[in-house]
Formats: structure tokens, C-alpha cells, sequence
């Protein structure tokens, strides 16, 4: 039992010298790439650089003991920064003793919440947000953040938590750029893009070793910061008007809980809600990949338990939200981690360089940060998903569309609340109106399909009508006025079977119906039969009014239903091919 809860007793036990080794080389690789990040991530929080850092060192400790994947690197990332920068931004001013107080309790709130979901295993909660409506999401807080950032490489102001507040903002500011800050920049986000897209292929000509030159392109960006660190303390930009990091404290911070004031509790627990989710979606979306390529399990639940002592560990450690990074954890995938302990091993990576490096900071030009994001978020950006589910389901584009411009117009919290509103109006919509097909007998076999879709049998007086959905109050009307109208247009109807194969539950209001049906088709002189109910069903159903005056009988097989009522209607004396009560499994 206890090692459901800690995976490290699990794993631990058979940790040895090999898998020691993978981890550290995974822990260098993703320490070095994650510096910059956690920089940067911070900034765009609104919080100071060296949150990001801290955000950085327990979080990925606390997984390490409760989280089952071996891949997944927990900390700051771009649309969960962007989001505590919108929750936190409404109670109190950037910069501010509160502000950073708030998102060290906006991070304790979320890891409560998803600790308390782990253990009461609601990891079902995430369904209700849809793939395409967490693409969508992705992709309008990408291109806010990238917005965003404009002004930090062009050294101007750019405030506003929505697509046209941002843009706003920046053209009232146009006047004030500085073109020292621009060609930091421009040549920061230059340089990225290069070792991006070409760097490898350089390496590669140089016959560098793959796996050095895998390393030397994740490293990519701590280069570009050592690189624009020296311009600037070799051109002076500080006195040239361009933002620098300034001082930042060096060491870590003590550990301690927040102060927990009811109003700003009571105003941070929808964010806290919303922030949970959409990070443990997007976390253990990356984890299950992961874990795929290597044939390993990732416990939902327990993953929830991860990421809450995560969370719950950044706010102790002076930080803010944080979840599993789709980026980071490939990268630690690829380098070889091999257990959970390489999360461990990076945040003693991180926590070194926060102790040993951080004076180097206050010369380090926020544009440089500013070109960090910019290459990051990018990558989210995917437009390809509107063209997938428009030419897929209409419903779905309609939930993708609704999502990025309730992002993109409203906001990232009404954005993904608009989001997944939509999916479930279109869930309930096509619930409400299932899909019911007339059936026939394919010649020469026992199967019966759908008599617009292939060729078959159909015998004169019956209607064989398979329901595909399970019924429940949305829909018990619906299928009232379905049946009622198919027998009500034809007089020659004497016997309704209704197919129940993909009847996977009847709720009351569904019974009800089905009992009003039954009324109905008796009063028309009309019985109604029942086939292929699964046991389940069945036994909800045992010693209901429905089953006591059905006028027809429940069969095992819609053949053995047909059969039955075609000896009955030539006067056969009918020999019982199934019991009354048949439970079709």
C-alpha cells in the first residue's frame, strides 16, 4: 500500500550504478537547459528571475518520491507562467511583496487540489477537457505570450492580459523604443533560431558525436545568455537604456508556507482550479508519451499525488506552479534518464547554480529572456488543428475556434472556460439525439445492419430499430417521439425490437420512457420487444414496471428476437429459443 503512494520505494530498491550514471547525464543536459527557462518563465509570470529557479529546485525533489514517470521534468512553463500572471495580476501590483506572495499561494492552492484529487482518484476530471480544446488553448496562449514579448525585445512596455490589450499597449508605446535593447534582441532571437534549425547540422559536418552535438544544441540557449551577458558588460547597456536583469539574491530562499488571507484565498481558488487542471492535462499528456516509447505505466492518480507535492513544495520553496514540461522531459528522455531520481539530480543542478551563479545575473539583458520565450512558445503554435477538425467534425472545430478566440479576445481563464463549455454543449447535443438506425438481416448470416448502408432482409410488420447510444434523461424524449413517429407512418407495424447492443446504461429518466413507450405501443396494438441487453442493463432493469408489463419479450440475439416473431406471426407452435429475461452478456 505505502508504495502506491511513494514510487520511490518502488523504483529505489533496484536503483544501481547504471542507472546512476543515466540520470546524471540526464540531470546536466536538463539543468543546463533549464537556467535559462526558469529565467525567463519567471519573468513572464511577473515574478522576479530567480523565482523561476526556485520554482525549479523542490518541485522536482517532491516528484521524484511521488510521481511514477521516469521522463517527465517537472517546473515552470510558458502557459502556466502565463496564467499565474493573470491570476495573480488582478489582486496586486507586479513587483509587489503581495504580488509574489499571491503566486506562492496560488501554487500551494493548486497543489492541494490536485493532491486531494489523487487521492479520491478524480483523474477523470481532466476528460472534460478535450484534446482539440487544449491544442486550441496552446496554441491562443502561444501566440499571447509571444505577443507579450514583443515589448521586452523592443524595450518598450506591453501590458494587458488579452491578444488586442497587448497589441494596444505596444502601439501606444512605438515611440519609445530603444534600438540598443531591438538589436540585443533581435540578434538573441536570431541566434536561437539558428541553433535551432542549423546548429546540429554544422556539428554533424564537423563530425561531432551525436550525442555531443544533442548536448551542445540543448545547451544552446545558456550559450546565447553567457554570450549577450558579455556584450553587455563589455558595451555597458545599462547605461544605454537597456533593461538588465539587475541584482538578484543570491541562495536560496527559506522555507516557509504563505500567509493565507480568506479574500485572496476565496479570489485565487477558481485560477488554482484551472491551473491544476490544464497542467496536469498537459503533463500527463507528455508522461503517457513518454512512457509509451519505453513500455512503462503511468498511475493517473498518483500522478495527480506528483504533481500536487510538487506544487505544494514550490510554494514552500518560494516559488509558483509549476507541471511536467513538454520540451524539458523530451529532452530528458532523449539523454537517457532512466528513474525519477534524474528529476532530483537537476534540481541539485539548479539549486548549485542558484547559489554560485546568480550574481552573474544583474548584466544579463531582458531581452535575451524576452528572445527565450519567444523561440519557446512558438513552437506551441499549431493553426494545423483548426484545418484537422474542421475537416473531421464541425463540432469540434466549432469548440477549437471558440477556445482560441475566447483566449485570444477574453482572456486565458474564460478562454479555456468558453473551451470546454462548448465541448460539453456539443457532448450533450449529440447525446440528445442519438444515433438510431432501422436493421435488417444480412442474407446467408445472423448479423443485422443499418438498411440505408447495406443490403438486407427486413421482414413486413416489424420494426427492428438499434439504438447506439445509452439513454439517459437527455435523450429518453427523443427517443419517445422517434419510435412513436416510425409506427404512428407505418399501420402494418405490429412488433417494435429494440436493438440494445450499444446500451451501455438506462438512467431513471430513460426508464420512465421506455415504460411510457411500452404504454404507447400497447395502446397502438403494438408489443414491444427487447434484444442484446447487456447484464448490467439487466439488472437495473430486473423487477421494474417495464419488465413486468413488457407486452413482447427480452431476447438473447436480434435473430433469435426476428426468428421468434416470424414463427408466431405463421401460427408455428414456437418452441423457446430463449428465456424470457435473456442477458445478451
Amino acid at each position: 500500500m505505502l508504495k502506491t503512494y511513494l514510487p520511490i520505494l518502488d523504483w529505489g530498491r533496484r536503483y544501481n550504478r547504471q542507472t546512476l550514471a543515466s540520470d546524471l547525464v540526464a540531470a546536466m543536459i536538463v539543468t543546463i537547459m533549464l537556467i535559462p527557462q526558469s529565467l525567463a518563465y519567471a519573468l513572464l509570470a511577473g515574478l522576479p528571475p530567480e523565482v523561476g529557479l526556485y520554482a525549479s529546485v523542490l518541485p522536482l525533489v517532491a516528484y521524484a518520491i511521488f510521481g511514477t514517470s521516469t521522463s517527465l521534468a517537472v517546473g515552470p512553463v510558458a502557459v502556466v507562467s502565463l496564467m499565474t500572471a493573470t491570476a495573480v495580476g488582478r489582486l496586486a501590483a507586479e513587483g509587489t511583496v503581495d504580488y509574489a506572495s499571491a503566486a506562492v499561494l496560488l501554487a500551494l492552492l493548486s497543489g492541494l487540489m490536485l493532491a486531494v484529487m489523487g487521492v479520491l482518484r478524480l483523474g477523470f476530471v481532466a476528460n472534460f477537457l478535450s484534446h482539440p480544446v487544449i491544442s486550441g488553448f496552446i496554441t491562443a496562449s502561444g501566440i499571447i505570450i509571444a505577443t507579450g514579448q514583443l515589448g521586452g525585445l523592443l524595450g518598450i512596455s506591453a501590458k494587458g492580459q488579452t491578444l488586442p490589450e497587448i497589441i494596444q499597449s505596444l502601439a501606444g508605446s512605438l515611440g519609445d523604443i530603444n534600438f540598443y535593447t531591438l538589436a540585443v534582441g533581435l540578434f538573441a532571437l536570431g541566434l536561437l533560431v539558428w541553433i535551432r534549425t542549423s546548429l546540429k547540422h554544422w556539428l554533424k559536418r564537423l563530425k561531432v558525436p551525436e550525442g555531443a552535438a544533442k548536448v551542445v544544441v540543448r545547451a544552446g540557449p545558456v550559450f546565447v545568455v553567457f554570450l549577450t551577458m558579455g556584450a553587455s558588460a563589455l558595451f555597458d547597456f545599462g547605461a544605454k537604456g537597456v533593461a538588465l536583469v539587475g541584482a538578484v539574491p543570491q541562495g536560496l530562499p527559506m522555507l516557509s508556507l504563505p500567509n493565507f488571507d480568506f479574500e485572496t484565498v476565496q479570489a485565487l481558488l477558481m485560477p488554482a482550479l484551472i491551473i491544476s487542471i490544464v497542467g496536469f492535462v498537459e503533463s500527463i499528456s507528455v508522461a503517457q508519451t513518454l512512457a509509451a516509447k519505453r513500455r512503462e505505466r503511468i498511475a493517473t492518480n498518483q500522478e495527480l499525488i506528483g504533481l500536487g507535492a510538487s506544487n505544494i513544495a514550490a510554494a514552500i520553496g518560494g516559488g509558483y506552479p509549476v507541471t511536467g514540461g513538454f520540451a524539458r522531459s523530451v529532452v530528458n528522455f532523449d539523454a537517457g534518464a532512466a528513474t525519477p531520481a534524474a528529476g532530483a539530480f537537476t534540481a541539485v543542478g539548479i539549486a548549485l547554480a542558484t547559489l554560485l551563479l546568480t550574481p552573474l545575473l544583474a548584466i544579463l539583458p531582458k531581452a535575451t529572456l524576452a528572445a527565450t520565450i519567444v523561440i519557446a512558445v512558438l513552437s506551441l503554435v499549431d493553426f494545423s488543428i483548426l484545418r484537422r477538425a474542421w475537416s473531421y467534425s464541425r463540432a469540434d472545430f466549432l469548440a477549437v475556434l471558440i477556445t482560441i478566440a475566447g483566449t485570444l479576445l477574453l482572456g486565458v481563464e474564460t478562454g479555456i472556460s468558453l473551451g470546454v463549455g462548448t465541448s460539453i454543449l456539443v457532448f450533450l447535443y449529440r447525446s440528445s439525439r442519438p444515433h438510431a438506425a432501422v436493421v435488417g438481416q444480412v442474407p446467408g448470416t445472423e448479423h443485422y445492419r443499418n438498411v440505408l448502408r447495406h443490403k438486407v432482409d427486413t421482414v413486413p410488420g416489424l420494426l427492428s430499430l438499434r439504438i447506439d447510444e445509452s439513454l439517459y434523461f437527455a435523450n429518453a424524449r427523443y427517443l419517445e417521439d422517434l419510435i412513436y413517429n416510425r409506427v404512428a407512418a407505418d399501420p402494418a407495424v405490429k412488433d417494435v425490437v429494440l436493438m440494445c447492443s450499444a446500451v451501455n446504461a438506462i438512467d431513471m429518466s430513460a426508464l420512465e420512457s421506455l415504460e411510457a413507450i411500452q404504454q404507447q405501443l400497447a395502446d397502438m396494438g403494438v408489443r414491444l420487444h427487447l434484444s442484446e441487453v447487456k447484464g448490467p442493463v439487466m439488472d437495473r432493469l430486473q423487477g421494474t414496471e417495464l419488465l413486468a408489463h413488457l407486452q413482447g419479450r427480452v431476447h438473447l440475439s436480434q435473430h433469435q428476437a426476428v426468428q421468434a416473431i416470424i414463427r408466431e406471426a405463421s401460427g408455428a407452435s414456437e418452441k423457446p429459443t430463449a428465456p424470457r429475461l435473456a442477458v445478451a452478456g
